[in-house]
């Protein structure tokens, strides 16, 4: 039987929260996905129904999860949906739990300042070593200095020009250039 792989955006209900176990540390919280639709009859936007699911997020992925994400945060959620089923004095319950693969914040809400964590430097594995030795022979002896942070060949051309006399940073009217729609 193959796993359900689901995506949930909605916001964060519950703060997260981090746990070790034996099997490693887990973060785990809880997220509302409420329908959002057009009520013709009155011209608005109206809240139908919410979801409600746990999420479980292991190692590095809730050690980032748990700097980043708080309660009421809007998210977008991916991973694999599965039922929790536990049997009490009350009887039998279930409810879905995600195991995440992916938490992100959903920037159609808001913005975000990302930043990459620092991984320890230790010797590559065997197989990141024969993909770098076949990206190397790819490159055709391309020197490395000239290929750092690329993942193509071919000429660079800047997007746009920085005024270097601007206080605000961005092109010679003082804003960066609206993104192309298309």
């Amino acid at each position: 039987m193959s796993a359900t792989e689901i995506t949930v955006t909605g916001n964060v209900v519950a703060s997260p929260t981090r746990v070790r176990t034996q099997n490693g540390a887990v973060t785990n919280f809880r997220v509302a996905s409420t329908e959002r639709r057009y009520d013709a009859a009155t011209g608005t936007y109206v809240d139908g129904s919410s979801f409600f699911v746990d999420v479980e997020c292991w190692n590095e992925l809730g050690a980032n999860v748990a700097s980043s994400v708080s309660k009421g945060d809007p998210v977008v959620v991916r991973g694999l949906l599965r039922t929790e089923e536990w049997e009490n004095e009350k009887g039998r319950g279930s409810r879905p739990r995600i195991r995440a693969r992916a938490v992100g914040l959903d920037l159609s809400r808001g913005t975000a300042e990302f930043r990459k964590t620092q991984r320890s430097t230790t010797a590559a594995p065997p197989v990141q070593e024969a993909v770098d030795e076949a990206l190397r022979e790819a490159l055709d002896g391309t020197p490395e200095d000239e290929m750092d942070g690329r993942d193509y060949s071919g000429p660079s051309e800047p997007l746009y020009e920085l005024d270097p006399d601007s206080s605000a940073g961005g092109t010679a009217h003082g804003a960066l250039p609206e993104p192309a729609l298309h």
